[in-house]
C-alpha cells in the first residue's frame, strides 16, 4: 500500500468518526431539548394545579368559617330556647303555686 492510500484511509476514518460524533451530539441535543420541553410542560401543569389547590383551599376555609358562624348562631338560639323554656317552667310553677283551685 502506498503512503497516499494510507493517508486517505486515515482521513476517511477520522471524517467518519467526526460525523458519527456530530450525529451523536445532535441526537443528544434533541433529546435534551425534548426533555426541557417536557419539564416546562410539567412545571406549567404544576403551577396550574397549585393555583387550583389554593383556590379550593380558600373556598374550603370560607365554607368552614360559614359553618362556624352558623354553628355559633344555632348555639345561641339553643341557649335562648333553653332560657325561654326555663322561664316558662318557672312561670308555670309559680302559676300553680298561686292558683287557689289546685
Amino acid at each position: 500500500m502506498s503512503t497516499v492510500l494510507i493517508v486517505i484511509i486515515v482521513v476517511v476514518v477520522v471524517v467518519a468518526a467526526a460525523a458519527l460524533a456530530l450525529a451523536g451530539k445532535r441526537s443528544s441535543d434533541r433529546k435534551k431539548e425534548h426533555r426541557r420541553h417536557e419539564a416546562r410542560e410539567h412545571h406549567e401543569q404544576s403551577q396550574l394545579r397549585g393555583a387550583r389547590a389554593k383556590k379550593e383551599e380558600a373556598a374550603a376555609r370560607e365554607e368552614a368559617a360559614k359553618a362556624d358562624r352558623q354553628r355559633a348562631s344555632a348555639d345561641e338560639r339553643a341557649a335562648v330556647a333553653r332560657r325561654e323554656r326555663q322561664a316558662a317552667e318557672e312561670h308555670g310553677e309559680h302559676a300553680q303555686r298561686l292558683d287557689p283551685d289546685r
